[in-house]
This record gives structure tokens, sequence and C-alpha cells, in this order.
């Protein structure tokens, strides 16, 4: 599977970045240039109102809205961390890290939150889910600092391995190299994209993951509530970060700073793939030379077609998504016709697949198949999505069939859903649905014309139209251009253009320059 990644860089749209495997488009993420809320950034937050009810806090982190911190996203060792922050806030902690910190006992897992909590208390806090429609940020303050192998958990001694790691010798390796070289009162978490690695390089990631502690702890001590302490990377280097692997054989930039960000990132995390990373120079916007473009359009939007004749209809709520999966022109004999609908769901199923990372749909998706009699032509469907899914990098569970057909699948949604409009305005009735009475068109057209022959003296007149437009003016014995000459004296040539709307038209003057009007 080859991969490339071409990053769009604009003033005004931010940072747009899509991901393509076998030239199509699999994911695209825009980054805005005033995002101050993403997931990974750590705020120091001032707890403003406690939510029995909820077992939850409202937490002021300079958003206008107050973010949400449930008390299950405490972190077991939540205690802990607020002991940290008062003595530091104080003064008194001067250390980089935790080696002479006593950790505070785990919290209940089934404890209240006003046990742990009271208004106006400072507590550092991580950035789960950015803001989404009316909602404001999702909180947690299980703190954790992501690196390219590692995740760096503190107040933990726990050492994780990714479950997509299957050897049990190389998990057993890994756990072990990782064990010999953290900080104490510290947990890690390895990554899948760990596996195969030495020594070397796991301890430069964990040395790297370490100094950004250090510098959270600096910044604490002087950092006013409500102010952001710690920020992850800008979007484009967290997906290299995440998911950078010897497939990729192109990374395009149209920005010279941004190119040399990614360089010198790519340079630090993966040497051998620096030469792959391109400044684009051409003319052409990035997104039209590579094709780009014009998946998006195709891609997005309420209904979307299937290579074989078959198309998606999507509709969207506010934490819902219904997918419903037609056959559309595909044509199939009476005998085939299981086998058939087997043929359609699977082509459906991967191209649900896609939209799903494509789109960053999160919540509830449910998936109506066409109906299938055969139980293991439903079992080798649910299969078929579960294995086309693998590569979603968002958390999942897919449900089998239900009784009525229907296929239910929970994605995890950690920021606003990728929406792109593919509809354009229509340039005649400028998205009104209506235009100007065709009856006074003429007559707008003879009013322009009068003005530029009379009182601009104009010669060779050329009058572009649409082509109905053309053939009435042209039309008859006593055409309208046989009147015209006869008033003004000049032939006036009318060329019809296929590609202009019903009620419009231009002058252009011998030179056939336009004239504006």
């Amino acid at each position: 599977m080859v991969k490339e990644l071409i990053i769009d860089s604009t003033p005004d749209k931010g940072v747009t970045i899509a991901l393509l495997q076998d030239k199509q488009l699999v994911e695209l993420n825009r980054e805005q240039a005033d995002n101050n809320f993403a997931v990974g950034d750590i705020y120091l937050g001032r707890i403003k109102k406690i939510m029995p009810g909820l077992n939850a806090a409202f937490v002021d982190v300079g958003y206008e809205k107050d973010a949400f911190l449930h008390y299950l996203d405490l972190g077991p060792q939540v205690q802990s961390l607020l002991k940290l922050t008062r003595i530091v806030k104080n003064g008194s902690y001067q250390e980089k890290l935790l080696n002479s910190l006593k950790l505070e006992k785990d919290i209940d897992k089934a404890g209240k939150i006003s046990d742990v909590l009271s208004r106006n208390v400072l507590l550092p806090v991580q950035i789960a889910k950015e803001p989404i429609s009316t909602k404001g940020p999702r909180l947690s303050s299980d703190l954790s600092i992501a690196g390219r192998f590692v995740v760096l958990v503190p107040f933990s001694s726990t050492v994780s391995i990714s479950k997509r790691i299957k050897g049990g010798a190389e998990r057993t390796r890994l756990k072990k190299i990782v064990e010999s070289i953290k900080p104490s009162n510290f947990g890690v978490i390895i990554r899948t994209v760990s596996e195969g690695k030495g020594v070397e390089e796991l301890q430069k990631d964990l040395i790297d993951l370490i100094s950004k502690w250090e510098l959270f702890t600096k910044r604490l001590k002087a950092a006013e509530p409500s102010n952001k302490v710690l920020g992850e990377m800008d979007r484009a280097s967290t997906i290299l970060r995440d998911i950078l692997t010897d497939e990729f054989t192109h990374i395009h930039v149209n920005d010279a700073a941004l190119f040399d960000e990614v360089k010198s990132y790519v340079q630090e995390i993966s040497p051998d793939l620096e030469k792959i990373v391109k400044l684009y120079k051409h003319k052409e916007p990035i997104f039209e030379h590579f094709g780009v473009e014009r998946q998006i359009k195709a891609s997005f939007g309420k209904t979307v077609n299937l290579q074989g004749g078959a198309y998606l209809v999507v509709e969207h709520t506010e934490a819902l998504h219904v997918v419903d999966v037609n056959s559309g022109n595909r044509i199939a004999s009476k005998e085939n016709q299981e086998e058939n609908a087997l043929l359609v769901n699977k082509e459906a199923a991967k191209e649900i697949a896609r939209q799903l990372r494509l789109r960053d749909m999160g919540g509830i998706v449910v998936i109506d198949f066409i109906d299938m009699h055969k139980p293991q032509n439903r079992k080798e469907l649910f299969g078929y999505l579960k294995e086309c899914m693998a590569d979603d990098r968002a958390k999942h569970t897919i449900l089998p069939p239900s009784k009525f057909g229907l296929v239910q699948i929970t994605r995890q949604r950690v920021r606003p859903e990728m929406s792109v409009v593919t509809n354009e305005k229509c340039p005649s009735c400028e998205g009104t649905g209506e235009i100007r009475s065709s009856i006074v068109l003429l007559d707008d057209i003879e009013s322009n014309l009068s003005f530029i022959l009379q009182e601009q003296n104009e010669k060779g007149i050329t009058l572009c139209v649409h082509p109905y437009i053309g053939a009435y003016i042209k039309s008859g014995l006593f055409s309208r251009r046989i009147k015209w000459f006869f008033k003004y004296g000049q032939w006036i040539k009318v060329k019809t253009v296929s590609s202009y709307y019903l009620t419009q038209f231009r002058f252009f003057n011998s030179k056939e320059e336009e004239i504006k009007l």
C-alpha cells in the first residue's frame, strides 16, 4: 500500500491535511490557525461548579463555555496531581521529576466528585474532546504525554503494551526495555509502532517526553488559571508522529515555513524518510494538482456513488448517523440476487469504513445494508466490515447485524465532524431559487446595447448569450437582430455560449475585450 500526505496551508483556511492510500483519499484533517483547544493540550483549570447529580464538575479553561470534567475522567491519582500543583505553586517543589514525591492513595472508582474537588480549586486538565457544536471541551485530569513510540503517564508505575503487538516474545522484550529506562512514579504505554525498535530509539523518545514533563512543571509554577500550560504539537506533526511508516512515498507541502517544520520533524523521528518531504511550487492549487479537490467534492454530501452503480445515502443528526445502502442501477438476474446483494454490501462496507475516517464521524452509526437471507453471507459481511475498519485509529465497536439487518457502530469522537460544502450557489439566482423575469431580459439587453452604440460609439459589437436566448434573437424573417440593424445601422454579431446561465449576457468589442457595464 502506497501512502502520501498532501498538506495545504492557506492564511484564511489554516492547514488542511489529506492522507492518500493508493491515490485514494482516506483522511482529511483541518487545523485552524487559532485552534487553542486541541486534543492533548494541558490547561490550568479552575473548578467553577460542582454538579453532584452528574457526578461531574464544570471547569474554566478560558473557553467561552465552561469545560466538562466527569468523575470517571479524574484518574486514580488525581489527589497526587492536586498535591503536586499545590507545592509547585507555593514554590516548595524543587525537583523536575517525581522521584521524591510521595503518591497519594487512588480515589474510589465509585466515589463522588464532591469528595475530591471543590469550587475554585486549581487543577491541571487535559483536553480529551474538542468543543463540538454548542458544547464546551471535555476534560481529563488523568494526564498523559504522547510520543512516537511511547506515551508517558505520570503518577503511575504500570507499563502497558498496545494490543496490536501480538508476539509474546516481542511484548516481553519491549516491556523489559521500558522498565529498565523509565523514571520512578511514571507509567509508560508502548505504542504499536514500537514493534521491532531498539533501546536507543525508545530511550530517545522517552527522554523527549520527560523533558516535556519538566517544561510542564516549570510553566505550572507561573501559570494563571485558565492558561495553557503545555500544548500538543500541530496537527501535521501529530499525524506524522502517529502514522508515519516506510509505506509513505511522498509528503507534499505548499508553504515554505511549514515545509521546514515538517522536514525537520521527519528528520528527527525518521531520518531515512527525510527525502520524501517535498516543497510544492506550482501555480495550480496543490489539492487540484494531486486530484484531492475532485475526491473531496465527490466524497462529501448526502449521496455517495460507488463504482459498481450502487450508492450510499448519509443522514446526520447531533449524535446519530444513518447510512442507507442502495443497489442503484446494478442489474442482477433473479437467480443470483443473494450473491449480488453480498457484492454490493461488501463494496458499500469498504466505502463506509473510508467515509467514517474521512468525515471523522463519531457517536452512533446505523447502517442499513441490502437484505440478505443466508446467515453465512451476513457473517461474511460482518467480518469484512471489521477487516475494512482495522486501520481506523479511532476507538470503535461494531455489533453484528440485528434481526432487522441493521449494523450498529459506535465510534469515538474527539473533534468536530469534518464538513465540506459540495453544493455551489447558483450564479443565476444567487441561492434564492428565483431569477429575474425573462420577459424583461430583452429590454435589459436592448437598453445596454443602446448605451454602448449611441453613447460610447462602439463598433463591431458581439453579444454573447445562452443558446435559447440566442435562438430567439436570431429566429424569424424579421428577427430582433434585423430590427437592431435598422435601428442602429450596425450588424450585431450574436454568439451563443452553452456554459452561460439563462439570463446571462455579455458584450464584447471588436478587439474581443469585454465591455464592462
